[in-house]
Formats: structure tokens, sequence, C-alpha cells
């Protein structure tokens, strides 16, 4: 049954997901001309194909607050490669990520395809990579974020780093920009693993996928969104880290079972 379940829900997540891929990039063809970097139309096919995986998956899926409508950047805890679905299923956003994804197999050129700005720890590349963040955020475009710069385990949160946070008070943008914290929380069905979502440290993904689309019964997840905080009212970087730390983190939510397993010794 549970190889059965695995065919039913990949094979028609696998089209859902590349078939919908296929129609972005060429309604994408007709929108470039346009609009540039606007993107009017194509983040509503993300939407759709995002909320039709959960269908399709048998997971859950709840959203709390609002997303905001002003310009700015995203910043969420980091938990799993379902993520992507779930930052998606609301609003469109766009990722930030290391330049190292961009030269992975199958999975690079889904997110070079999808608007993913990649990253490069190579100082040469700073100034070109300020001037992009500056362009598509002032385009209207929501960047997300991940300031732990890695997974968890999906029942705790990491310390926020502040590098990335630098980008947003430069002159151009100090003023202009909103940064809205946002809580992933995996639920886990009863008896299982609260931890069975989370993809982190060496685990590979080919099984942890496997496992997603046998597991019987699903859980669920919930995104959080907080309210926006003005850049211009923190004074550092390390300051507006702390407090989307915070924010993230109060909205969390742990079933028995999670609460319990964060309460033994490591």
């Amino acid at each position: 049954m549970a190889w059965l379940r695995v065919v039913m829900r990949g094979v028609p997540l696998a089209f859902l997901v590349f078939g919908g891929l296929i129609v972005l990039l060429l309604v994408r063809l007709i929108e470039r001309p346009f609009h540039g970097f606007h993107r009017p139309w194509t983040p509503h096919i993300t939407r759709v194909v995002c909320r039709s995986s959960f269908v399709l998956l048998g997971i859950k899926f709840r959203s709390e607050g609002h997303p905001m409508t002003e310009r700015g950047a995203v910043v969420a805890n980091h938990c799993s490669w379902l993520d992507i679905f779930a930052l998606n299923a609301r609003k469109r956003v766009y990722f930030v990520s290391k330049s190292e994804v961009a030269k992975w197999p199958g999975i690079g050129w889904l997110a070079r395809s999808t608007g993913t700005v990649f990253i490069d720890r190579d100082p040469r590349q700073a100034r070109a990579q300020k001037e992009l963040f500056e362009k598509r955020l002032l385009a209207g475009h929501k960047l997300l974020f991940f300031p732990e710069g890695t997974s968890s385990d999906g029942i705790r949160i990491l310390p926020f780093k502040s590098t990335l946070f630098a980008a947003f008070f430069t002159p151009q943008l100090k003023d202009a920009l909103n940064v809205q914290p946002v809580t992933l929380s995996y639920q886990a069905p009863d008896g299982a693993d609260p931890r069975m979502y989370g993809w982190w440290g060496d685990m590979e993904f080919g099984p942890h996928l496997l496992q997603t689309l046998a597991a019987s019964p699903q859980g669920q997840i919930t995104v959080t969104y907080h309210a926006p905080l003005k850049v211009s009212d923190f004074a550092s970087r390390k300051d507006l880290a702390m407090t989307c730390e915070k924010i993230v983190r109060s909205g969390l939510k742990l079933s028995p079972a999670a609460q319990a397993l964060l309460s033994e010794p490591r």
C-alpha cells in the first residue's frame, strides 16, 4: 500500500509541477516583453500549482495572518523542501539561495526557471548581487530569505544570521522596504515522529520524498504571516535579525509529542 501511495501521489505531482513549469515559462515569454522584471500573470500559476500539490499529497494546508502588500522581503524558518510549496501557496515569493543550488541536477534548473536569486560568497560578486537585490525588491518582488542558513528538524528554530539583513540597509532600500516574518509549523500525524517532515543535515532528498509520498495519514502545515516590520525603524541589521527571530519563534506551533521530544536531553 505504501508503494501504491507513492505512485498514486508521485506521478500526478510530477505532472503538476513540471507541467505547471512549462505553462509558466510559456506565459513568461509573453509576459517578459511587456512587463520586464514585473510579473503580473505568472505568480497565479505558481500559487495554483503549490496549493494543488498539497491536495495531491494529502497534507492539510492552513495559513494565518495576511501576506504583506508593501514592497519588501520575507524571512522564514527553514524546515524542508516542502517550504517551497507552503510559502508560495498563498503569496508568490522568490527564493534567495546559495549559488551551489544552481548547479544541482534538475533542482537547479527548476530554481533558475522560477526566478530564484542566487548569492555567491565571492566578495568580487558583492556589488553585482547588491544591485540585483535592489532591482528585484524595488520591482515589487517578495524575496524570501532563510536567515538560519540551513534547514532544521521542524520542531526547533535555529539562530538567525544577520548577514543577509545588511542588504536591506542600503540608502536605496532602507526607507522603502518592509520585512515580514513568517513561521512555518509542521504537524506530523498522531503517532508519527514529530520531525517526519523535517529535511536537515545530511539527509538525502530521494528517501525523504518517498517517505512523504507514502505517509498515511498525513499531517498539516501551517503558515503564519506576522505583521511587517519597517526596516527604517531599526538601527542595525543585527537588531532587525534578532527581532525577526523572536517573532518567528513565537509563532511556532508544536504538538505535545514535539514538546516532549524537545525536552529530552540532547
